[in-house]
């Protein structure tokens, strides 16, 4: 069973309902979830806030956090996935944020290095990945990073 396929069944028995905040995964989560027959059941949607300024404007993203942190943070992609559980109204939201490639480095931020944020009731986490691959094979790692992250904290769930 697909990762996604699994989310699914796990929210599906929890009454739990999902949204997601992308950037440079471009709406590559949003895609994975609702391949998955019935996801309407728990996808809420997805907001593709790749300019800052719809990360500000849509996603609830403070100009303060982006200018002293920068887009590509843990503080960014926390602040993502808890505006985009207050956005969507959801019980979850994943977040991403990041550097595909091939270029937009700059110091001290490489290609490849994305943060995830997860929002919930208990709170809101980032984590981060490091990733080398060709853009959008660093897009696909993100997506699924992310996918893997949500199944790993909807399991931990009491059904």
């Amino acid at each position: 069973m697909k990762t996604e396929e699994t989310i699914g069944k796990l929210l599906r028995q929890r009454g739990l309902t999902l949204g997601a905040v992308e950037s440079a995964t471009g709406g590559l989560v949003a895609h994975l979830i609702t391949n998955v027959p019935g996801s309407s059941d728990y996808f809420q949607g997805s907001v593709v806030a790749y300019s800052n300024e719809v990360k500000v404007k849509v996603a609830g993203v403070g100009a303060a956090a982006l200018e002293k942190y920068g887009a590509v943070s843990p503080q960014v992609a926390e602040a993502m996935a808890a505006g985009g559980r207050r956005t969507l109204g959801v019980d979850i939201c994943l977040a991403d944020t990041g550097i595909a490639g091939p270029g937009g480095e700059t110091p001290g931020k490489p290609v490849g290095l994305f943060y995830l944020g997860l929002a919930h009731a208990g709170g809101v986490t980032s984590r981060k990945l490091e990733l080398n691959g060709a853009r959008e094979e660093n897009k696909l790692a993100a997506a699924q990073a992310a996918l893997d992250w949500l199944k790993e904290y909807v399991t931990g769930l009491p059904d």
